[in-house]
């Protein structure tokens, strides 16, 4: 008689991890803002096992660091092929953080991690950038854009490999008749880049967002539609 031996105790799972990135120069916390006040409400209302973080768009190493020290569940300093697996990561951004979003997808790429989701909302690139190709380690990717003024988001984001990355949609905004005036923004966002400034703190793209998020780390929670104006 052969006896079976103990039965293996599974691996705990690491939480999901939601990253945020600011665009231009303003700081992670900075409440004006819809990706903070998207970042503050997902971390009250999600579940247990969701860590939400938002960063200045400049930091996106910084997001590489938390990530992988949240992924080490067992504390060794390395991230092990399971610990790779289980990762659960949504990333978001408006304007140079909507860049940085990808270009932490690619860190992550090159560390052998899959991400779940990023959402571009008028994504904008430094000179030499490539915010428009997604990496293949991207299972989703969506893009809210509008095109107006000086500074204003890519109409067409597509994937490296169409195979492994599904283009949600590229969601076009216009805000030429719009009444929104962002009357919390400082008066050289709400006049010189006017439009740009008017996606960011447009409610109904951060609802939009927020349903993306939910329903990428759990699938069928949320289902409400995403259309541009």
């Amino acid at each position: 008689m052969v006896l079976a031996g103990p039965a293996s105790t599974p691996s705990p799972k690491p939480p999901a991890i939601v990253i945020g990135f600011l665009g231009g120069f303003v700081a992670h916390d900075n409440p004006v803002h819809g990706e903070v006040q998207l970042a503050t409400r997902l971390s009250k209302e999600m579940p247990d096992g969701v860590e939400v973080r938002t960063f200045e768009s400049y930091h996106g190493k910084n997001a590489l660091e938390f990530i992988e020290k949240t992924l080490d569940i067992n504390h060794d300093g390395k991230l092990s092929a399971e610990e790779k697996q289980n990762a659960r990561i949504v990333i978001y951004g408006h304007s140079w953080g909507g860049a940085e979003s990808v270009y932490l997808a690619r860190m992550l790429r090159k560390a052998g991690i899959p991400v779940l989701l990023t959402v571009q909302v008028d994504s904008f690139c430094r000179p030499g950038g490539d915010d428009m190709t997604i990496p293949a380690n991207v299972s989703q990717a969506a893009n809210f854009y509008q095109p107006n003024g000086m500074i204003h988001g890519h109409h067409d984001i597509h994937a490296a490999n169409a195979g492994s990355t599904r283009i949600i949609g590229n969601f076009r905004f216009d805000y030429r008749k719009s009444t929104l005036n962002c009357p919390k923004y400082p008066w050289w966002d709400r006049y010189l880049v006017k439009a740009h400034t008017q996606i960011e703190c447009d409610p109904v793209i951060w609802d939009q967002v927020d349903s993306l998020i939910r329903k990428s780390i759990a699938p069928g929670k949320s289902d409400r539609a995403t259309q541009g104006n």
